[in-house]
């Protein structure tokens, strides 16, 4: 029997048609081909081969003493190879893409690291050497530049920030050696967090990228790049439909202090920072789960001298919303040195507003609290135990400095052992970590944990907010009472 409309609906169809009709009118349709517009990119894109000398790790083991006549010396010979190792050199191949006429490339970091030698080749065959003008690890970019005796095609940098999930999308790269390939996808995903360095915010694409296509560019419709093709997901090592690429927002900042300085330069305010999960926002006492909590502030640094204090909730930075604990390393970094910005802080419960001058980055050191847990130790003499949270406490004097191998200048409470089956032991909290503070109060002995826990248990407090110092760095663990 052939299905039937019920009365009405071709009515409600009619008016779902309209309502849809804007929507439709919005999305870009599928091109018919790619072809006019690969015309057209194809010549901005180089092939980058780089290469560099391997001094050998250690001398091969002497070959066995055999007789000069002797037919077994030659056997020998062939089969483990000459007595002494030989240096030997190792090439590379990967992708770029000319952002400038006078020959300005863009590339990958890891295409072109620790090259005694790299050469550009040019869509027509032409091959010419490049310089590196500058590198930057934390983004995985470098800048190269070739000679040139007239202007080459160039490519643009579009607005990464525009680019929405399911835009059509192609890469142009050189995979496995072959030469020049495009590939066509979509925007999967944005803002994806790869844990490839401290600025993650990907693009994800499933236009197939491969090995080789590593500092190629990710163009839109408009023939604008809006990535750099950096990092695939694959078992195989061939695509999986998983590739990331740098979004040129990022790009262009750092390929401008690239070539302006030779280093990309970034701002700093001296603070270590984490994420916030649910139990910490109960802990702290705010609605949501957004924002970056201050783990640690360094002394004599920009926030220290604002008046920034371990738990605090950065919400705004610059006039810019903080939307979690990712998002404040990027804008810090990409705010100019030496401008003086508004800071949003929540301190216990309430807003808070700071002004802070940003400094320059020197060192490496993360923005991120790091968890190094420490390995498991026989328990110290226990002076307290905490059941319901399934702690083992004791101060911290010589013998509990010694066993944990603590610094002088730590100073709290130690943790001596953790039930398997507590609240403390799902959190990783582990024996040799140090209490430092509970709910944003120091502790020095055990006593001070179990008061200040009792406390906020009567008070009604379903979390409790530990500040940890392991291994030297700090950061909040919550844990739940009862």
């Amino acid at each position: 029997m052939p299905f039937r409309f019920l009365p009405g609906v071709h009515a409600v169809l009619a008016m779902l048609a309209l309502l849809a009709a804007p929507l439709a009118a919005a999305a870009r349709p599928a091109p018919e081909s790619f072809a006019d517009l690969t015309d057209k990119l194809l010549p901005t894109v180089v092939n980058i081969a780089s290469s560099q000398t391997l001094k050998p790790s250690q001398p091969q083991a002497a070959l066995p003493q055999v007789p000069p006549d002797s037919p077994l010396g030659e056997l020998f010979k062939n089969f483990l190879g000459p007595e002494k190792a030989q240096p030997h050199h190792v090439t590379s191949l990967g992708t770029g893409f000319i952002i400038d006429p006078s020959g300005l490339i863009v590339t990958n970091n890891h295409v072109i690291e620790d090259a005694d030698h790299i050469t550009a080749t040019l869509n027509d065959g032409t091959v010419l050497p490049a310089k590196l003008i500058g590198r930057d690890d934390k983004t995985d970019l470098a800048l190269l530049k070739v000679g040139t005796k007239k202007p080459l095609p160039a490519a643009h940098f579009g607005d990464s920030d525009h680019a929405r999930i399911g835009d059509w999308v192609i890469a142009i790269g050189n995979p496995f050696g072959l030469g020049s390939t495009v590939t066509a996808g979509i925007v999967s995903a944005r803002n994806r967090n790869i844990n490839a360095g401290p600025y993650d915010e990907f693009i994800q694409t499933d236009a197939p990228i491969n090995r080789g296509n590593s500092g190629g560019p990710l163009f839109d419709m408009d023939g604008a790049v809006i990535g750099v093709n950096s990092q695939i997901y694959s078992p195989s090592g061939g695509s999986v439909g998983i590739g990331f690429s740098i979004p040129s927002n990022l790009v262009r900042s750092v390929i401008a202090q690239l070539r302006q300085f030779g280093v990309a330069r970034r701002g700093w305010i001296g603070v270590r920072i984490q994420a916030v999960t649910d139990d910490l926002a109960e802990g702290l006492g705010v609605a949501t789960r957004g924002g970056a909590l201050i783990t640690d502030v360094t002394a004599k640094g920009p926030a220290a001298k604002a008046g920034i204090e371990n738990g605090d909730l950065v919400v705004a930075f610059d006039g810019k919303p903080v939307a979690d604990s990712r998002a404040l390393p990027r804008i810090v970094a990409d705010t100019p040195i030496g401008k003086t910005v508004n800071v949003d802080v929540m301190r216990k419960g309430n807003r808070k507003t700071v002004r802070l001058t940003v400094a320059k980055l020197e060192d490496d050191k993360p923005m991120h609290a790091q968890s190094h847990p420490a390995a498991p130790a026989p328990a110290a003499k226990t002076r307290s135990r905490i059941a319901a949270l399934g702690l083992s406490l004791a101060p911290i004097d010589q013998d509990a400095r010694a066993q944990f191998k603590l610094s002088g200048g730590i100073q709290g409470v130690v943790v001596t052992d953790v039930s398997p089956d507590s609240a403390a032991w799902d959190k990783n909290l582990r024996p040799g970590d140090v209490i430092v503070q509970v709910q944003n109060r120091n502790v020095r002995t055990p006593e001070d944990v179990t008061r200040q826990i009792e406390a906020d248990a009567k008070s009604g407090k379903k979390v409790e907010l530990l500040l940890v110092n392991r291994g030297g760095d700090l950061t909040y663990v919550a844990l739940k009472l009862g």
